[in-house]
């Protein structure tokens, strides 16, 4: 039973650390560096969700990533793309004041086999100036041969430069990763602040954000501009209503990844995705105008793969011209999109005039309660001798596959762990099955759960 204990306590881990707001480390330098090479090494792509429906992968700059135990976001930056030096000088300022203004530490990349350039004094002598903890890093450093071409870069005034190799096996990539997270803040977990639910708001820019915050308090807490790009930092409230405690987060909008490469935007989005981290329920922003578009989708699906419970909220329907079927068609529509998405409820408001905003609070109650249930392991058990009798796992190498046992092991999203034979040999499909028995058996209708299946050992 020791065994088993400790299996659901790293289970539990797991789950709490998607609650932590985690430190940023933002990776800078020209094109062609290596930065997106380091960075698909550093990002823990085994956390991505892959499912057998669009949205839920997507194309980005930002992902989750651990060393040492420590979690952190890496960012990979877009690279310096120079016009004339003038414009070149610009974008690199800018990129670099980027960094400094939004990450806990910076790596600086440059390319040893290019050797220094000019570019590279220009932007080591901006992050002179910074605050916080820069890795001057030569990348291509592949084999013991390159060790000379790192001298030409000490002419930066830097006495300690890493070398690496960050396509060719990760060579000195694990000495400056120890240095990086030896000098991150420690994540701050959000689950202990007493504020009430946490619900962060979510849309492309323009959507109606700040202004559906604004009609929730009653006057103006945050900016409303039609001019898309205004939040640029989460802005947090709390306040009381009912008796009942709720923080809002107002996030900046997010904008396709091509349209915020030399702007604030592109770390606007990593403060959105921490905003994700530390909230239970998000509001997603969809106007009801333009309908439901390819990013409102990617939007959706940072939500999902976060286990955030959600709420779509169909905006500016004052707007539209309805007859007794647009409710109808517009719901088709968001659930023939956001099909991973399809526990969540749909509301349909006017943050301009206030239209049905109350119900939301409505939804949200009722959410929270689901997302905080708990379902007790004789309960759970007794229920899956149902399900599993209806519905077996298949057979693993002509023998069955038996589930043995299963217990709930966190909330927030609710959490389940089940003990198999052989957990590789349970198919995605039958996951699902079992993941749709238990939301309509314990009443998990509107909220996203976590199945995880761990392999049976000895008399566990």
């Amino acid at each position: 039973m020791k065994k088993q204990e400790r299996q659901e306590k790293e289970v539990i881990e797991e789950t709490s650390e998607a609650k932590s707001m985690k430190p940023v480390v933002a990776i800078v330098g020209r094109p062609n560096v290596g930065k997106s090479t380091l960075f698909n090494r550093l990002s823990d792509n085994k956390k991505a969700i892959v499912i057998d429906q669009p949205g839920a992968t997507r194309d980005r700059n930002y992902g989750d990533s651990s060393w040492n135990d420590k979690a952190f976001i890496i960012v990979d930056t877009g690279g310096f793309e120079p016009i004339s030096e003038e414009k070149m000088l610009q974008q690199m300022r800018e990129q670099t004041t980027l960094a400094m203004e939004e990450a806990d530490a910076i790596i600086f990349l440059m390319d040893g086999q290019e050797g220094l350039t000019p570019s590279d004094i220009e932007s080591a002598n901006i992050l002179r100036r910074v605050k916080k903890p820069v890795f001057y890093v030569v990348n291509k450093i592949d084999n013991i041969k390159h060790d000379n071409l790192i001298y030409d870069f000490y002419r930066l005034g830097i006495d300690n430069l890493f070398s690496i190799s960050a396509q060719h096996g990760g060579i000195g990539v694990g000495d400056l990763m120890d240095a990086v997270v030896a000098e991150l803040p420690k994540a701050g977990v959000t689950a202990k602040e007493d504020t009430g639910i946490r619900i962060a708001i979510i849309g492309k820019p323009n959507v109606g954000k700040s202004s559906l915050i604004n009609k929730i308090l009653g006057y103006e807490r945050t900016i409303v501009n039609p001019t898309p790009g205004t939040t640029r930092d989460p802005v947090d409230t709390p306040f009381e209503l009912e008796g009942k405690k709720y923080l809002l987060i107002d996030t900046a909008g997010i904008r396709r990844k091509g349209k915020v490469s030399m702007k604030l935007e592109r770390y606007s989005v990593v403060e959105a995705i921490k905003a994700l981290d530390r909230c239970d329920i998000a509001l997603i922003l969809i106007d009801a105008e333009e309908g439901i578009t390819e990013q409102d989708t990617k939007i959706a699906g940072l939500a999902y793969e976060r286990g955030v419970a959600c709420i779509i909220i169909l905006n500016k329907w004052d707007l539209l011209e309805k007859d007794n079927s647009t409710i109808g068609t517009y719901v088709k529509d968001v659930k023939d999109k956001l099909k991973f998405l399809d526990f969540a409820p749909i509301l349909s408001v006017s943050a301009l005039t206030g239209q049905r905003i109350i119900k939301i609070f409505d939804l949200i109650d009722t959410i929270y309660g689901e997302y905080t249930k708990r379902v007790s392991t004789s309960r759970l058990n007794a229920q899956m001798e149902e399900i599993l009798e209806k519905m077996p796992p298949s057979r693993y190498r002509n023998k069955p596959n038996k589930i043995s046992y299963g217990t709930q092991v966190s909330v927030k999203p609710p959490t389940f762990l089940f003990f198999v034979r052989e957990p590789k040999a349970i198919h995605f499909s039958y996951e699902r099955y079992l993941s749709n028995r238990i939301r309509e058996d314990f009443d998990f209708s509107h909220v996203p759960l976590k199945i995880v299946f761990r392999k049976k050992r000895g008399r566990d």
